[in-house]
């Protein structure tokens, strides 16, 4: 019998962190619409976790790390993202976009949000104060160009029944959570924003790549040599610490981006070790949260418009990444 995991090594972790997702998400639901208010948060909790891990995964299956064979990471990571709501473009574009931000050592993103907030001063306005007030608003603007996507032109109309269907399932699925309990949906509401901005965060200060919109193939311009030295030197790992185990698994240890960027077939359970393996403790590249955290808060209205990510200090730097603007909206769940 062949083995349905790609590593021996992956059957435990892996069936103990998809249980987990699977089936703490439905548990934190049910948990928010208790009379309790101390079940309430832990549902709160246990809900963005799982909306958390159900993204990393499908990043793990995009790169066909935990099954052998890609149908099944497909299947996988479809299911994932009717958890999470990214649903509305396919598993294969999300794949698809991703990988070329690998091979190409860019940020090829879908939409440039950057063009369209500065074309509508009023949406503009909207967005940046929402981002002042610590709402993620660029994020759901990304969301909302890939459900508006097949209906503004030809290239991806024959998706345009598909997502039709997909907001009608979850629309009927909100709502009945509502009818069930109105304080569970926005409890349900609030563990998503978090979703979202932990998403956010891992995603904002990783690298210091170009970003380029494209819709279609297009290759990025030629403009400069992008080979594994620019590579590393463009990628950071955002952790927690190097030694914070459980911490580090907020995000399924996806913090260790330049291992990751690496050996992008390293599944997320090997990637601290593997992180040691490669680099010392005095790696520059290594930027803790605790150094990011004053730059995600002071940046979050500079960043959405900035016309470039910024620039991180070399290590023992007094507020080394005070600079490091980071980047927004280019999650490889929106990147279709």
């Amino acid at each position: 019998m062949k083995p349905v995991f790609r590593y021996e090594d992956g059957v435990w972790p892996n069936v103990s962190a998809m249980g987990f997702t699977v089936l703490g998400w439905p548990a934190g639901i049910a948990l928010l619409g208790q009379t309790s208010w101390l079940l309430n948060a832990l549902g709160v909790l246990l809900v963005a976790q799982t909306l958390i891990w159900s993204a990393y995964f499908i990043h793990e299956f995009a790169h066909n790390a935990i099954f052998r064979t890609p149908q099944a990471n497909e299947r996988w990571g479809t299911l994932m993202s009717w958890i999470n709501g990214s649903c509305y473009a396919s598993f294969a574009d999300m794949r698809r976009k991703h990988m070329r931000h690998h091979v190409e050592r860019a940020d090829v993103i879908t939409f440039d949000s950057q063009a369209f907030l500065r074309a509508h001063p009023l949406v503009r306005r909207v967005v940046l104060a929402l981002e002042w007030a610590w709402i993620p608003a660029v994020e759901f603007v990304m969301r909302g160009f890939v459900i508006a996507m097949p209906f503004m032109g030809d290239k991806k109309k024959e998706a345009r029944g598909r997502v039709i269907g997909v907001v009608v399932v979850r629309l009927v699925a909100l709502a009945l959570l509502g009818w069930w309990s109105l304080k569970a949906l926005l409890l349900y509401a609030f563990a998503f924003l978090i979703f979202v901005t932990v998403l956010r965060f891992a995603d904002c200060f990783q690298h210091t790549y170009d970003a380029y919109p494209i819709l279609d193939d297009t290759p990025i311009p030629a403009d400069k040599l992008r080979d594994r030295a620019y590579e590393q030197a463009n990628t950071y790992s955002d952790v927690v610490s190097l030694d914070a185990k459980w911490l580090n698994l907020v995000w399924l240890n996806f913090g260790f981006h330049n291992a990751h960027h690496e050996r992008p077939t390293a599944p997320w359970y090997r990637l601290p070790a593997f992180h040691r393996e490669l680099y010392p403790d005095s790696y520059p590249q290594v930027i803790t949260v605790g150094e990011l955290l004053k730059s995600f808060h002071i940046n979050r209205v500079k960043r959405v418009l900035a016309s470039n990510y910024g620039a991180v200090q070399p290590p023992g730097t007094s507020g080394r990444a005070d600079g490091f603007l980071g980047a927004v909206g280019v999650s490889f769940l929106t990147a279709v």
